[in-house]
């Protein structure tokens, strides 16, 4: 597995770039908007995180700005019916940290923004991402909701945690209320994560 490339930018098309290491070797690689954005000049150096996508006829390497996008990635590219240049599709639409915030807001509808993609389609990527970024089957993945998401969002669920409460508790309530009142600071969320906690304890 290609996790990571660094060498030097040959040549841009479209959305991909020729990249060659030091080694002489040069690498096709499909890249998010972000990515694309972030190239320097032509025969600049190039550092880029990838994944390699196997198919019965191809080897695709797709490359990413950052690691929080390259898993994000992995985890569209899980999802049914959802392939590698989709999956680059809607990341080049929206950045990991709007995925989490469509999630926590439920809303579908701004998927269908990404070409190619209606709403049926919308609303079966917007549900398995509902059940791989914030699901209690998510594992691993679960950390990449909580980790994008606004800081009122992670000061308040720390200090839930550190009050005793579990995340798998705590989370949907803090992102719950996040949704009736988006504009709420830390310390108005945490006062009423834990008015809403302790009505359920009780």
């Amino acid at each position: 597995m290609i996790g990571y490339l660094e060498g030097r930018l040959v040549q841009v098309w479209e959305n991909n770039c020729l990249v060659i290491t030091e080694g002489g070797v040069g690498y096709t690689v499909a890249l998010t908007g972000n990515a694309l954005a972030s190239l320097p000049d032509t025969g600049g150096t190039v550092c880029l995180y990838t994944s390699l996508v196997v198919r019965e006829d191809a080897l695709e390497l797709y490359g990413f700005i950052s690691w929080d996008e390259r898993q994000t990635f992995g985890v569209l590219v899980g999802i049914s019916k959802v392939g590698a240049k989709t999956a680059l599709a809607i990341l080049t639409t929206f950045r990991p940290d709007d995925l989490r915030r469509l999630v926590v807001e439920e809303d579908i509808t701004a998927l269908t923004r990404v070409s190619g993609i209606g709403k049926k389609t919308a609303q079966h990527i917007f549900l398995e991402l509902k059940y791989k970024l914030g699901g209690k089957g998510a594992g691993g993945a679960g950390k990449i909701l909580s980790g994008g998401l606004s800081s009122a969002y992670r000061d308040a669920l720390d200090a839930l945690l550190n009050l005793g409460y579990q995340e798998d508790e705590a989370a949907p309530v803090v992102q719950q209320i996040l949704r009736e009142e988006p504009d709420l600071d830390v310390t108005a969320l945490l006062r009423a994560a834990l008015k809403q906690m302790a009505k359920g304890r009780s």
